[in-house]
């Protein structure tokens, strides 16, 4: 046998020697705990109370209609915006109308009254909705539960909600519409209806630490 086929099996015996002896004698302490967790999500649950606001029938130009209704946060999570969609659908009683009847229907005032705390006694309203026709409220999405006059009630200390709608909570809202007489002729509405649908929709608050 030459010197490197001698060699080399010297080194593979070496190698395997080494192998052997460090798997037999390695050895280890070891402990094992098992954990559990759980992610329950929370819960989004808006209401409106009553859901239908208002119901009237025989109106005619300028006669107004004040109502009132609560929206409710049923659910586990706190509420940060309350967005306003407008959506209406006018059945005309003659085929010759020109204008639109949802131009005649002003909402004078939506106020939520849990946010104007004592603002009711100066006269400085939380109105989410101010002297707008339900024609021009169908391009805006206004915050129903928004304190729009948070500097001045806290400089004033005068109480009233911060925006937003807490779980388990409640906000009052006033609201009053007018079909509103432009002291020109409108008998073209004479028998019309007009079906108003409000959408209001919750949104989260922002991410936090639990």
């Amino acid at each position: 046998m030459s010197i490197k086929k001698k060699l080399g099996l010297g080194i593979a015996s070496a190698a395997l020697g080494i192998s052997l002896v460090g798997g037999g004698t390695f050895a280890y302490f070891s402990d094992t705990e098992v954990t559990n967790s759980t992610f329950a999500a929370g819960t989004l649950d808006l209401a409106a109370n009553p859901t239908t606001i208002i119901d009237v029938k025989d109106i005619k130009p300028g006669d107004t209609m004040v109502r009132e209704f609560k929206l409710e946060n049923n659910g586990s999570l706190d509420i940060a915006t309350i967005d306003l969609l407008t959506k209406y659908t006018v059945t005309d009683a003659n085929s010759n109308n020109k204008d639109d009847f949802g131009k005649h229907i002003k909402v004078l005032f939506l106020e939520n009254a849990d946010k104007t705390g004592d603002g009711w006694v100066i006269g400085d309203y939380n109105d989410v909705i101010s002297e707008t026709t339900l024609y021009d409220l169908q391009n805006m999405t206004p915050d129903a539960v928004e304190n729009l006059n948070h500097w001045l009630t806290e400089l004033l200390g005068l109480g009233g909600e911060d925006s937003g709608l807490k779980a388990g909570s409640s906000d009052n809202m006033y609201v009053a519409f007018e079909f509103v007489d432009n002291e020109a002729d409108q008998n073209e509405f004479q028998g019309d209806s007009l079906a108003l649908e409000w959408t209001f929709t919750a949104h989260q608050t922002e991410g936090e630490s639990k």
